[in-house]
């Protein structure tokens, strides 16, 4: 009886020592869940002005990553921009200059190998066509037969390279355009700018193209619209076709309904130039909308299928199970029409 006493009481010294012990060890591990919790910090939302068109991000952190964000966004607009009459492209398109930088060499890389994936429909040096046809600098008459058969001697993916981190040009003349894939590839920068923070949930957009990671401030998959193929010039026409629930992905979309311009002869003229026929496009996509696991890969692809049309379209699609679709195209009685790749209803 006196030895169970004794057990007892020895029992409640030891817990009593032990106590503190405990509850410092629940208050740190309380400490490092509330800190570590996804959804305990602030979602932030952030916009500006950046390669001509309008970005937004909305992302999870403490405070606000917009100097960050504009000082990624400006290092591509210095690389990339044809319209930055100091960065590294304009000096290369000028003549002034081969020499590249670490953007630019990854961002032509990925451009020749979905130039060669699409078979030439995806094209970086088509800028002269793009030219002539008045979607670039110049605006004047419209090229005849002689003057585009003349540009396409200056036009061809194959005819430029990296030879030690320097561009080489087939033709002097030849010039680099990287607007089908830079805006992506600023999205892809941000992104990345996100992940490096840490920071799990977020949304960022430049001029359409974006990537969504984790979850909405509502904790749900994040909702991005497909725009109906209105035409609409002056992109005031906002209606949805449709709305896609994501996470984890890129997405771009191309399309000829708001970049387009009337001919004098009546003509509807879409802003997307065929590199091979050196005439701007006239297939049924009227919107091509692209997930893949980047979004310059993405953004490429959304203009490549666009120059191919849907059954060359459907062709590589099967050769690159990564990428997801879904086409607006006018059937033969000019109806809209939707086709979506099987992967993206999974």
């Amino acid at each position: 009886m006196h030895s169970s006493t004794s057990n007892n009481s020895n029992n409640r010294r030891t817990w009593w020592w032990k106590a503190p012990f405990l509850m410092v060890l629940i208050a740190a591990s309380t400490f490092i869940i509330q800190r570590h919790r996804p959804h305990s910090a602030p979602f932030q939302k952030d916009e500006g002005l950046v390669f001509g068109t309008v970005w937004h991000a909305t992302y999870q952190s403490d405070s606000s990553l917009n100097n960050s964000i504009m000082q990624v966004l400006n290092q591509v607009d210095g690389s990339l921009s044809m319209f930055n009459p100091k960065s590294t492209l304009s000096l290369i398109n000028r003549g002034e200059s081969d020499e590249t930088d670490t953007l630019l060499r990854v961002v032509f890389t990925q451009a020749q190998q979905i130039s060669k994936a699409t078979d030439g429909c995806f094209d970086v040096t088509v800028a002269p066509l793009v030219n002539a046809w008045g979607f670039g600098f110049k605006n004047g008459e419209l090229p005849n037969e002689q003057q585009v058969d003349s540009l396409l001697q200056f036009v061809g993916w194959e005819g430029v390279s990296l030879i030690d981190n320097r561009m080489v040009k087939r033709d002097e003349r030849m010039v680099l355009d990287f607007s089908a894939i830079a805006k992506g590839f600023g999205v892809d920068q941000v992104a990345s700018l996100f992940r490096s923070k840490g920071i799990e949930n977020f949304m960022i957009e430049i001029g359409g193209e974006v990537i969504v990671n984790g979850t909405n401030p509502n904790g749900k998959k994040w909702n991005i619209g497909v725009n109906k193929p209105v035409e609409d010039n002056e992109n005031q026409n906002q209606e949805l076709q449709t709305t896609l629930q994501l996470t984890n992905c890129a997405m771009a979309t191309s399309g000829n309904y708001r970049n387009f311009y009337i001919s004098e002869d009546g003509r509807k003229l879409a802003h997307t130039i065929d590199p091979k026929t050196g005439y701007p496009v006239q297939h049924s996509i009227l919107s091509s909308t692209v997930l893949a696991p980047t979004c310059s890969m993405a953004d490429a692809f959304a203009t490549a299928f666009m120059v191919m049309g849907l059954d060359k379209a459907k062709e590589v699609l099967q050769e690159h199970p990564e990428l997801k679709v879904y086409f607006i195209y006018s059937d033969e009685g000019g109806n809209y029409q939707t086709w979506q790749s099987p992967n993206l209803e999974e």
